[in-house]
């Protein structure tokens, strides 16, 4: 059974950082993972995403030289460095794993959010 569990979430001030990690367990499969988040009233989107077991990194266009997604694959997590922080980037962080192959996970960004592996979540408040 796939688990994966956020955590590192929090309240920052405008231009702080953050690191969230998700711990990964019961996924075999060198398909992508990412981030991915949904600020009140909005729509989920992706933030970055990368194959598991190594690969490029895609990033949304709103978040490109600020976060960096990483992943340890000895100790199964996925991480999510935040630099810089807006208030726009406040919002519920989701880790999620993919349940089928892509040529190339920047496809990932935009995934079908009723499929693959989701974790519960954490929250992110930047304030200005």
């Amino acid at each position: 059974q796939v688990q994966l569990v956020e955590s590192g979430g929090g309240s920052m001030q405008a231009g702080g950082s953050l690191r969230l990690s998700c711990a990964v367990s019961g996924y075999t499969y060198a398909y992508c993972m990412g981030w991915f988040r949904q600020a009140p009233g909005k729509d989920r989107e992706g933030v970055a995403t990368i194959r598991s077991g190594g690969g490029s990194p895609y990033y949304a266009d709103s978040v490109k030289g600020r976060f960096i997604i990483s992943q340890d694959n000895a100790n199964n997590a996925l991480y999510l460095q935040m630099n810089s922080l807006k208030p726009e980037d406040t919002g519920m962080y989701y880790c999620a794993a993919d349940s089928g192959v892509r040529p190339y996970c920047s496809s990932y960004l935009t995934p079908l959010f009723s499929e693959g592996y989701w974790g519960q979540g954490t929250q992110v408040t930047v304030s200005s």
